[in-house]
């Protein structure tokens, strides 16, 4: 049982890393650092975008539109730190 916490630990880091580089990359292409013409960056932010649409999208729903302003990733970000929070002070259901 102790490897089915790991493995969600894992699975929550991922995505934490993910929308970490979500955000990054969309500070970037807002700053006009990296261009959405060239191939390579379009296909990963594209990318990005459809892997995280299913996490943002109630999320978004539910938000108040603050013009250009997307909160969505801090929300799923301060959900995943709950949950993780949960996850390690029931760690003791684990073993």
């Amino acid at each position: 049982m102790m490897s089915l916490f790991q493995i969600l630990m894992l699975l929550l880091d991922l995505v934490w890393y993910v929308i970490l580089a979500h955000v990054i990359m969309s500070w970037l292409i807002s700053f006009q650092v990296l261009n959405l013409r060239q191939q390579f960056v379009a296909q990963i932010w594209y990318g990005l975008n459809r892997l995280l649409e299913p996490l943002y999208g109630p999320i978004r729903r539910v938000l108040p539109s603050m013009g250009g302003l997307d909160l969505a990733p801090l929300v799923v970000i301060l959900g995943i730190i709950m949950l993780r929070i949960i996850l390690v002070n029931n760690m003791a259901l684990f073993y």
